[in-house]
């Protein structure tokens, strides 16, 4: 990535260049100082009609008008090139303050000028009113900057203006438009959600035929549902994402499945924390799902809701005001499902737990069974290392047969077994150490040998 972030660099540091010239002009012309032009829209910015930078693919993309692009700019400054904007710390000789018009703020540990949209204001607009109105209108949810969570501005309190809050753009737009590179979110409390991967591949995955036949059903609507949508204008008849249920046993595949569907088709699987989701209180869980959904548009990901009935469980009855809310609160997420242009995958144990209202909603539902004999013994063959030898009298098609295990049970009988064998010092799996392994799961199920 070292030639995108090379590109990325000279076309920003072009950018940078043209702002500082429409900030110095703004600034003579709001003060009158000996301003050479008329207006700030006479200083065109670079030409990268050309580039193959990933920045100027964007303000291609989207055919970013003189001021979108300034506002852009402007977001970007504090992390490139943050002396930029040291001229807005000028004291007000009548005030003996700062100009209120410069907007701006102050950071904990940022030394800088962080940019409000008060400051995009005064660039922009200087004291014109018109042209103040439409900055303000950059910031409107149904811009494309705020629809693709590219910048915005940060919440103020109800008694402040907005324009008042700091500019922030995204971490994946900041790291795209400097080291090309798309930026993977970190597990925290803003996106409580685990990136999820396997060594395995597609033909690892051992289902019954039926169920695979769902999944490929999946697989087909992440490759060419936008083509569907699009091309055969079904857009507007159809909703934009693929709701999905698998149901099963825990062992039987379903988190696997969720992973090399995403591994397969080139998409991200990220399990949500769902501990982290819901909460007791009044309107919290609704916001903690917000903030996954807002991080997740538009990023092709795929999300894996383990253990969904926490969430998407049966309605309670409602006996009190509490209980209105709740389900209420449920409602609003299933809704927020549907609007989410990508694949949500909802996972149970038990197809009974969920809510019969919601799962007519879903567009595919899918029974991962425990598997039968016949595969129960291809997950055997495949489970060993290939070190490894089996004891003579080791009968895998018995075994297979004799004990309806889940393919995650099996997988953890064979750890125990082969590390007794590496314990001893040995290549050699033996026939009672897989045994006791079977032991000890059915204990831990509650099921005896």
């Amino acid at each position: 990535m070292v030639a995108a972030s090379s590109e990325n660099a000279q076309d920003l540091a072009a950018e940078l260049s043209w702002f500082a010239d429409v900030l110095d002009a703004r600034i003579r012309l709001y003060f009158n100082k000996d301003a050479a032009l008329g207006s700030i829209l006479e200083i065109a910015p670079p030409d990268i009609s050309t580039s193959n930078s990933c920045y100027g693919e964007f303000v291609r993309h989207y055919d970013l008008s003189f001021n979108e692009r300034l506002v852009l700019v402007l977001a970007l400054i504090p992390h490139l090139r943050p002396q930029l904007l040291d001229v807005l710390w000028s004291k007000n000789e009548t005030t003996e303050r700062g100009f209120t018009e410069f907007g701006g703020l102050h950071g904990s540990t940022h030394g800088g000028f962080i940019p409000s949209g008060e400051t995009a204001a005064f660039i922009l607009a200087g004291d014109d009113l018109g042209m103040r109105f439409e900055v303000v209108r950059l910031f409107d949810g149904d811009h494309f900057f705020a629809r693709h969570n590219i910048l915005h501005l940060s919440p103020t309190s109800t008694v402040e203006p907005v324009l008042s809050g700091p500019l922030i753009i995204s971490r994946e737009h900041l790291q795209w438009f400097t080291t090309g590179e798309e930026r993977k979110p970190a597990y925290n409390s803003d996106f409580p959600a685990r990136l999820i991967e396997t060594q395995l591949e597609w033909d690892d995955l051992i289902l019954p035929p039926a169920t695979m036949e769902q999944i490929e059903e999946i697989r087909n609507w992440i490759l060419h549902g936008q083509r569907l949508l699009e091309e055969w204008e079904m857009n507007k008849k159809l909703q934009p994402g693929f709701i999905t249920l698998f149901h099963g046993p825990p062992g039987t595949g379903k988190t696997l499945s969720a992973s090399l569907l995403g591994k397969r088709c080139g998409r991200d699987v990220y399990r949500i924390d769902l501990s982290m989701i819901v909460s007791k209180y009044i309107g919290e869980t609704e916001k903690n799902m917000a903030k996954v959904f807002d991080m997740a548009e538009h990023k092709r990901w795929i999300l894996f809701f383990d253990e969904a009935d926490a969430l998407f469980g049966k309605r309670t009855r409602v006996d009190d005001s509490h209980d209105r809310y709740a389900n209420q609160e449920v409602s609003f997420l299933l809704q927020r499902i549907e609007e989410f242009a990508g694949v949500v995958i909802l996972a149970s144990n038990l197809r009974t737990n969920m809510d019969d209202a919601f799962v007519r909603r879903f567009q595919s539902i899918i029974h991962f069974s425990i598997p039968k004999p016949s595969e129960r013994l291809r997950i055997w063959r495949n489970a060993f290392s290939p070190k490894a030898e089996l004891e003579e009298r080791m009968d895998l098609e018995r075994i297979a047969e004799k004990y309806e295990l889940t393919g995650g049970t099996i997988m953890n009988v064979v750890r125990f077994a082969s590390l007794k064998a590496v314990s001893k010092d040995s290549t050699t799996i033996l026939l009672d150490d897989v045994e006791e392994g079977i032991r000890r799961e059915l204990y831990k199920e509650g099921r005896a040998i």
